[in-house]
């Protein structure tokens, strides 16, 4: 099979992906061997692929490949979120452009084009990850609300009900005016903004005297149910017991006191308005304090405002201020800037608000949730986010279920005419669970209920992601729950630890009595260079698909893995994807040279060195991968594969052993370097999926069958390591670097063959290493000798001493300046080793390796300075 000159990467990831599709490598069913089970963070109907899915999902694909070609089970299962308010905002914006407005249909009405713009738009990312290689089962592929999962879900809240934990009350909820419904922690964004404090006065009742407060919020002094003071700011003790006026309104408000206000921000005077500030609300529940909400569900004001009633809360904001202005009790204005909630989804400014709403009680669910994380049954890696984790848990608060919103899975509750409720399935269940609540209910129809109108969170169809996605909860003891659960790895974004990752804990241990996977991936947040977080908004988000075009599926994914220490934002740069182009084009350039070889059976093999120094080396960074992989040092596992390929393989292996200009190679050498570069090749597949399948199929392989293929190769396995071979060969690369080194000073041809003298003073016996130094290093002489040589270019490795005797004399002037610069290093490197072993801690505490080794770096720089010391004294003398 030819090969061509350059790598052709879109032909190579189209024909191979379709291969691996067609012929069933990503599929997988329970078996005798052991699973491996990835779970998909199942990625918004309404999304498409941004650099956090393409980081996110290359390491679960490095992952899943690795453990495919260790013989594991792997299965990968994809899917997608329904993702209520995200798609709600779509489908009511796309029906808006086709003059429907959602209020004029009914519920089943819009369902039916939800259901339609979920067909058309919702598998479009799932489609784009197929770009970036990711290995799925998509014949698992699942949706949050198909039915079996949105059965789950129904299930699980009346469980939960009956159960006692899940209620339904007026909480204080994060409100989302423009899409109408309360929404998550998680699905708030805060912003820092520019806004005003305004000072306003409050008329002392009784008094000629006002209290000044500080708002950002004028616009609901309406509300205000009183003014609070701390009780040891000496400024108004004299107001204990008094009220004011709330200005404009003239409603009165008493004065009372509370240590959680702060004497030093503002005025010392703190406005509560229990309504409209959860920490007011908190302020107001523990003082018996009225409540009075101003605001409409579409953040404009009502009639208990008394003024500006109907107008937005911005507008009326700007109104109420020019009023105060008028009315004579704005005493100043000043610029301040502070932290603002906003909703994910519209971007609106988030409401805090009292609302009716069914919420989920969290304390005793979180109990093994926390200690599955501390005992170390789950994983978080890094470890730095445990302690978040356990600060969220153990404060955790009521979850708040409900979202007024049509699309996602209906709450199961039925309402009487009463105005009482029930829980239950259907609606015939429901009239049976009515009756039996009371005897007043037994002439009651289906006809005389009526079903809760709001949909649950979709968190709380997510959190059951694992056990639904394998049936876990219609068929509780099929063959593929008990084999695929609990999952393995789970790799997910730091931000939703506590609102996903937490939670599907818990629903592990309350609907299958265990955790649902073992280790937790937290990645970063994936930013520019210059360290801001991508958006559209900001305009430094590069398109994924764009990149994969321009730099290749495995330039990318090698690019994203070079920046991504788990748990760390990682800086990107398109940099690192044309890097891990040409990392790609390195090796098919390697690949075409080793299959331009001719093999000559009758040579001798004089290579044998070189193939056992790169065997023990292959070994050596084998053993340093699996143990980064271990680690989750996905990155660093890179590194170290990238690293052995680039420098060791292809700067050094390839070279020692390459034959000659249109020369011949034996038959042993050929044969050791195919193997070699079949086991590179399989240690590169996790990262490079596409041009390691192109090249494995080469013929100097032998012929492959149809089913051989690289995706489920064996993965290596660490085999001997000879350290000495190992130190020995680094010291002929060192050797061969200080050649080339005063080639390029002196400005020597590497045509130009050149002469050697050896001064040895270490235990390496040269001898048999002096062919790969002869070849490399363009050596046509060798001596040994037993003193130093003048008037010769030298250098130094370890504690051997080496001289080339160059035609022209050396420049004195030059050479003593060079020689004093590199004294002057070693004597700053020698001093920093002095400090450690002068250090009494480091001494006492560091391993016996470690101080011997700083020990051999004092003895082979003082050994350095010596040489240097002689020559530069030659030089004087």
């Amino acid at each position: 099979m030819s090969i061509s000159k350059t790598y052709q990467p879109q032909e190579a990831e189209t024909k191979w992906y379709n291969y691996w599709l067609t012929n069933g490598f990503f599929k997988s069913v329970p078996d005798e061997r052991e699973p491996y089970t990835i779970v998909i963070p199942p990625p918004n109907v309404t999304g498409v692929l941004h650099m956090g899915h393409m980081l996110n999902n290359t390491i679960q694909d490095v992952l899943i490949r690795r453990a495919r070609m260790q013989g594991k089970n792997a299965c990968w299962v994809p899917g997608t979120d329904h993702a209520s308010i995200a798609t709600e905002a779509k489908v009511v914006a796309l029906l808006k452009e086709q003059g429907i407005n959602k209020k004029d249909l009914t519920r089943d009405e819009f369902l039916k084009h939800a259901w339609v713009w979920k067909e058309k738009y919702g598998g479009i990312i799932l489609e784009q990850l197929k770009k970036l290689g990711a290995s799925c089962d998509w014949d698992r592929t699942r949706f949050t609300m198909e039915d079996d999962l949105s059965d789950a879900v129904i299930d699980t809240f009346i469980h939960l009900y009956k159960k006692g934990w899940i209620y339904r009350g007026v909480r204080m909820v994060n409100w989302d005016p423009q899409g109408k419904t309360a929404v998550s922690d998680e699905e708030v964004i805060r912003k820092e903004v520019n806004q005003k404090l305004y000072y306003i006065n409050y008329p002392v009742v009784g008094e000629d005297a006002h209290v000044t407060i500080a708002t950002t919020r004028p616009e609901t002094i309406m509300a205000d149910a009183a003014v609070f003071v701390n009780p040891n700011d000496e400024r108004y003790t004299h107001l204990h017991g008094k009220s004011v006026y709330i200005p404009l309104v003239n409603r009165v408000i008493p004065i009372k006191t509370d240590g959680y206000v702060t004497m030093d921000f503002g005025t010392g005077c703190l406005k509560v308005t229990p309504a409209h500030d959860l920490n007011d609300y908190e302020l107001g529940q523990k003082h018996n304090l009225q409540v009075i909400d101003i605001l409409n569900d579409d953040g404009s004001l009502n009639d208990l405002a008394q003024i500006l009633v109907g107008e937005d809360r911005f507008a009326a904001r700007k109104k109420i201020a020019v009023l105060l202005q008028e009315a004579g009790v704005l005493e100043k204005v000043e610029e301040y800037k502070s932290q603002v909630g906003f909703s994910e989804r519209t971007d609106a400014v988030i409401e805090p608000k009292l609302s009716m709403q069914w919420f989920c009680k969290m304390d005793q669910m979180a109990k093994p949730a926390l200690e599955d994380v501390l005992n170390g049954d789950i994983k978080l890696i890094p470890e730095k986010f445990v302690n978040t984790y356990r600060h969220w848990m153990e404060n955790v608060q009521d979850w708040c279920i409900s979202r007024q919103l049509w699309w996602g899975q209906r709450i199961p509750a039925w309402y009487l005419p009463n105005g009482k409720f029930v829980v239950a399935k259907t609606a015939e269940e429901a009239l049976v669970e009515a009756k039996a609540l009371a005897p007043e209910n037994s002439h009651l129809t289906t006809a005389d209920l009526r079903q809760e109108e709001d949909v649950v969170d979709t968190w709380f169809s997510s959190w059951l992601w694992p056990i639904s996605i394998f049936d876990g909860f219609k068929n509780p003891d099929g063959a593929d729950i008990n084999y695929y659960y609990p999952t393995n790895d789970l790799v997910t974004a730091p931000e939703i630890l506590f609102f996903w990752v937490a939670r599907m804990i818990m629903a592990g241990h309350e609907f299958r009595g265990q955790k649902p996977f073992t280790n937790v991936y937290l990645t970063g947040i994936v930013r520019d260079k210059l360290g801001r977080k991508m958006s559209k908004s900001l305009g430094n988000s590069p398109d994924p698909l764009g990149l994969i075009e321009n730099f290749s599926a495995d330039g990318v994914r090698v690019g994203i893995l070079m920046s991504s220490p788990a748990g760390n934002d990682l800086m990107f740069d398109e940099s690192y994807c044309e890097q891990g182009s040409k990392f790609a084009n390195k090796v098919w350039n390697a690949f075409r040279l080793v299959k331009g070889w001719e093999v000559d059976e009758s040579l001798e093999n004089n290579n044998q060195v070189a193939i056992d120094w790169f065997a023990s080396r292959f070994n050596e960074a084998l053993k340093e991968i699996e143990e980064n992989f271990d680690q989750y040092r996905l990155s660093e596992a890179l590194m170290a594969t990238y690293k052995l390929v680039w420098d060791d393989f292809c700067a050094w292996y390839l070279e020692m052993i390459k034959p000659a200009y249109q020369q011949p190679i034996d038959s042993a050498t050929y044969k050791a370097t195919v193997s070699f570069f079949e086991d590179v090749l399989k240690l590169l597949h996790p990262f490079m999926p596409f041009i390691t399948e192109e090249l494995w199929h080469d013929e100097i392989f032998g012929t492959r069958k149809p089913e051989d293929c690289c995706i489920v190769a064996k993965m290596p396995v660490s085999g001997q390591i000879n350290p000495q071979l190992n130190t020995e060969l680094e010291a002929v690369k060192q050797i061969i670097s200080g050649i080339r080194n005063i080639r390029q000073n002196k400005q020597i041809s590497p045509k130009d063959a050149l002469s050697l003298s050896l001064k040895a003073n270490s235990a390496i016996n040269y001898q048999s290493y002096l062919p790969i130094v002869v070849k490399l290093g363009n050596i046509d002489k060798i001596d040994f000798v037993n003193e130093q040589v003048s008037g010769a270019a030298s250098f130094m490795v370890l504690t051997d001493e080496f001289y080339i005797p160059l035609a022209e004399s050396i420049d004195p002037v030059a050479e003593t300046e060079r020689l004093q610069k590199e004294k002057e290093y070693l004597n700053g490197f020698l001093k920093s080793v002095n400090a450690k072993l002068g250090n009494e801690r480091f001494m006492q505490n560091a391993k016996p390796d470690v101080i011997e080794n700083e020990q051999k770096k004092k003895a082979d720089a003082e050994a350095k300075l010596k040489l240097i010391q002689d020559s530069l004294d030659g030089l004087a003398g």
